[in-house]
């Protein structure tokens, strides 16, 4: 901080059209950059003008707010004006509002307060709220708003409509009505701060009744608040809305900016109505690589992927908006060996340098693959390219350490992270549960409380998971009982599912059943879909028809279901009934999904299906399939035949069909190309049968190897033998 200049001893006029109208004062708005500033200030400080409020604010102004700011220049003449005027504190308090040291600003308030002669005025509290709503901190917030209702600014239209946004950015939605309804006169900005505020806090069809309530009230909409409306029937994806919001921009002449043009276009995509946006999108005057990114998006959110690689390979300039959109559309559709191809063809191209989103993006599909070669290589990349760790990668890490089986890595990231949000929180606790480590994830959930980061839904989700994989029965059920006692969370359909589970695992069935039938809300899919789990774990026919039943009424395309039932049927020899099944699947044209396991050698992924011979290496893995069967049979390996679905009268036809189970293929590959010092990890898209489970821990012990398989629902770490889940998944 600058000491003060002494004031000079002449007494000038006090009159600030005289300083207005100074050669050297009017100078100031024909600066250009800070230097001339600089040159600017040296000659008021000889002259004198700098000790008149008038020109000090008029220049401080210039260095914080002009086109080309220099803060920190500000604060230092900002402390040079031996009084400055209210007009000077809030140019620096909105400058700071504006900038990325928001909290400065606040500082700046608490000094106005007790060093100023001058009260706040209804100029200064829209940027201090600003800064609060920019904060996130709600208490501070109405601190704030206590002192404007003190002050007698509770009606300042400016003031209140800062207040609405505020409440809406901390998602105090009924704080916001509140200051919306008392309000003695609305102007369209606060409309607009309504509909924008509700459609982003995920209440479109609240923000959307607004558009209306405003329209009854005469208030003339603008085109702030189509593209507030537009969002908003995007989310609810009512395309018929949307088709008259955009007639009624064009019948009410509102003009057509790119931002709204944009709008237009992004709600077309969410509803899905691509013929209609491609129509838009070719007639748009002006666009930008948000138009372009948008439509990419679109074709890939339904799953048009031909179309989306067309418009991006026809994209007159490529940033990585639109690799970024090209690369999630793959992986959130499911693709993940297209989304990491890409990414892989960005990095040899070098048209654009990846951000956190396609690094979020990259590593999501790698969790999908159990490809943790490139998972660490992107993880060292933002080491190297020194990329700021936030939240959402650090969850993306973690998620992709513990989905590629490697959970000290996933505590790494999750100890070396600088802050910790409550998906970070909520990660760790998932990734644990699912590698059978629930009391861990308990403990995880413990600190989690100490660090004060309040859970959420999710939270609870990957909890109870947790508990279920690992028998923590009375655990699930006190943290099942505390969401919505303690954390005032209501448990939705898959924390009920999760309950289901835990007791059917356990082997408590009435308990399961009872559970179901006291739910305040019709049992779903997921809830009968872990009954029937539970119902095959422990051969209970009578139970698993009755789950069966309510499951195949609400899901009748559910091949799933008719695959767990049918194997329910054969464990305990019904193969009237497996054939019954069979022959209702095949009238439905439902086929069980193919087993599919992937493994990755050398940064690469490779696929097996179900009998694969397709592998560039397939005689020898079959020979290697063949020694194993040998070495598995002398170590007394009896094949468990009631894993097979279909009816197989000949033995050796049974045996076969399960020694060309996709896992086993891979394993196979594994032990052929991985040196005996790497684990081998496998991916199974499906639950690991019995046989092939009791198959892997033998070859561990067999042939001295650490083999991690990851399945539909869980981790297996097996090692000399043995299994980490206990024989309990």
């Amino acid at each position: 901080m600058m000491a003060a200049p002494p004031a000079p001893l002449i007494n000038f006029p006090k009159d600030h059209r005289y300083w207005a109208t100074h050669p050297t004062i009017t100078l100031i708005d024909q600066c250009s950059n800070v230097q001339q500033l600089k040159q600017i200030h040296a000659r008021m400080l000889r002259l004198g003008l700098f000790f008149d409020p008038f020109s000090a604010s008029k220049l401080l102004h210039s260095a914080a707010l002009s086109h080309s700011p220099s803060l920190h220049y500000a604060r230092d003449l900002f402390d040079q004006i031996p009084h400055p005027n209210l007009y000077s504190w809030n140019t620096l308090i909105r400058a700071y509002a504006a900038s990325p040291y928001v909290t400065r600003s606040i500082s700046m308030f608490v000094r106005l307060l007790h060093e100023s002669v001058e009260r706040p005025s209804k100029f200064t509290y829209p940027f201090v709220i600003k800064a609060s709503a920019k904060l996130s901190d709600l208490r501070l917030g109405k601190a704030v708003q206590g002192m404007v209702i003190k002050e007698g600014l509770s009606s300042d239209l400016f003031v209140n409509n800062c207040l609405i946004h505020f409440y809406m950015e901390c998602g105090c939605l009924d704080m916001a009505l509140q200051v919306f309804w008392s309000m003695p006169k609305r102007d369209v900005v606060s409309w607009n701060s309504m509909i924008n505020g509700l459609a982003q806090n995920e209440y479109p069809d609240e923000a959307v009744n607004f558009f209306r309530r405003m329209e009854e009230a005469g208030v003339i909409p603008n085109d702030v608040t189509m593209v507030g409306v537009l969002s908003a029937c995007g989310k609810t994806g009512d395309a018929e809305l949307g088709r008259w919001l955009h007639s009624y921009i064009e019948n009410n002449g509102i003009g057509m900016g790119l931002i709204l043009g944009n709008a237009v276009l992004d709600m077309y995509t969410k509803c899905s109505s691509m013929e209609q946006a491609r129509l838009f999108f070719d007639n748009m005057v002006d666009k930008d690589i948000i138009s372009w990114t948008t439509m990419i998006a679109g074709y890939a959110r339904i799953g048009d992927f031909s179309a989306a690689r067309q418009l991006f390979d026809s994209l007159p300039r490529k940033d990585i908006a639109a690799w970024n959109a090209l690369i999630s559309g793959y992986e959130q559709n499911g693709r993940p060996k297209e989304a990491i191809a890409v990414f892989h063809e960005l990095q040899l191209s070098k048209a654009a340098k990846p951000d956190e989103v396609t690094l979020v993006s990259a590593l999501s599909a790698c969790s999908r693959l159990g490809a943790m070669e490139l998972g660490g290589w992107i993880h060292v990349y933002t080491r190297k390219e020194v990329v700021r760790l936030n939240c959402y990668l650090v969850t993306a890490l973690i998620d992709m350490y513990s989905k590629c089986g490697d959970l000290q890595k996933a505590r790494e990231v999750f100890q070396s992270a600088e802050k910790r949000d409550v998906f970070v929180w909520s990660s760790m606790i998932a990734g644990l549960g699912m590698h059978g480590r629930g009391r861990d994830a308990v403990e995880m959930f413990q600190r989690m409380q100490e660090a004060n980061v309040r859970p959420n839904s999710v939270t609870f989700t990957n909890l109870l998971s947790a508990c279920s994989h690992s028998g923590l029965v009375e655990e699930g059920r006190e943290f099942f009982h505390q969401m919505e006692s303690v954390y005032k969370i209501p448990p939705g359909m898959e924390h009920y599912a999760a309950m289901v589970d835990i007791l059917g695992r356990a082997g408590q069935l009435d308990d399961a059943t009872e559970f179901i039938q006291k739910m305040p809300m019709s049992p779903g899919a997921s809830v009968w879909g872990a009954l029937l789990g539970a119902c095959r774990l422990y051969k209970n026919v009578d139970l698993a028809e009755h789950a069966g039943s309510h499951l195949l009424n609400i899901e009748p395309d559910n091949h799933g279901a008719y695959v767990l039932l049918s194997n329910i049927y054969a464990e305990s020899g019904k193969w009237d009934k497996v054939s019954d099944l069979r022959k209702r699947m095949r009238d439905a044209g439902l086929k069980k999904e193919a087993g599919c396991s992937s493994i990755e050698v050398e940064g690469t992924v490779h696929e097996f299906l179900v009998g694969d011979n397709t592998h560039p290496m397939s005689k020898k893995i079959y020979l290697k399939l063949e020694e194993m069967t040998s070495r598995l049979k002398s170590a007394g390996y009896v094949p468990n035949k009631s894993e097979v679905l279909q009816l197989v009268e000949e033995e050796n036809m049974q045996e076969i069909a399960l020694h060309l189970h996709s896992e086993r293929l891979a394993l196979a590959f594994g032990l052929l190309t991985l040196p005996p010092s790497q684990p081998i990890r496998i991916v199974k898209n499906l639950r690991v049968c019995q046989d092939c489970h009791s198959v892997v821990k033998l070859v561990s012990k067999l042939y001295d190897r650490e083999i991690v398989l990851r399945d539909r629902y869980r981790f297996h770490h097996f090692i000399g033998g043995e299994c980490s889940c206990m024989d309990f998944w």
